[in-house]
């Protein structure tokens, strides 16, 4: 096969001369190409830069990074075995007896569906008795709110 090489010799240096030579006309047409539309390609280079930025930004917006700290701290509510009912707190928070037995259930970590299933309301009418609990509380969570029912011996 190297033998047969030899034969087209002049073939092979012709074609990679007309290689060379649409090369080179191509890379002269490039150049035009970029000098006569200079500003188009500026002004698209900078567009696709501010696009990817503005990509970029709204991406670290919406997605803040979000510091969670844990405070834990000891809670020590005193159980007593005769258990009584606080009624000046129960006058002074205006909880009905319907929002502390929403309390008292959510304090044994009941669920909202578990506590209508028990109290034979809907899910919704439980959702407004913890709303209205919370409010009347200024609480935010059940957490907060068992907390505090505890702490003002509304419930055991």
């Amino acid at each position: 096969m190297i033998k047969n090489i030899g034969n087209y010799r002049q073939t092979i240096l012709y074609g990679i001369s007309l290689a060379i030579l649409l090369l080179l006309l191509r890379w002269l047409e490039l150049r035009y190409v970029i000098l006569a539309h200079s500003f188009e390609i500026y002004a698209g280079a900078i567009a696709l830069l501010f696009t990817a930025l503005g990509i970029w930004l709204a991406l670290k917006l919406n997605n803040p990074k979000v510091l969670t700290k844990v405070i834990e701290k000891e809670v020590f509510i005193t159980q007593t075995a005769n258990f009584v009912l606080n009624e000046q707190n129960l006058i002074a928070l205006k909880l009905s007896a319907r929002e502390l037995e929403v309390l008292a259930l959510m304090a044994l970590g009941k669920s909202n569906q578990e506590i209508a299933d028990q109290l034979f309301v809907s899910l919704n009418t439980i959702k407004t008795h913890s709303s209205r609990l919370f409010e009347k509380m200024d609480v935010k969570r059940r957490t907060q709110a068992v907390e505090l029912g505890k702490k003002l011996s509304l419930i055991p």
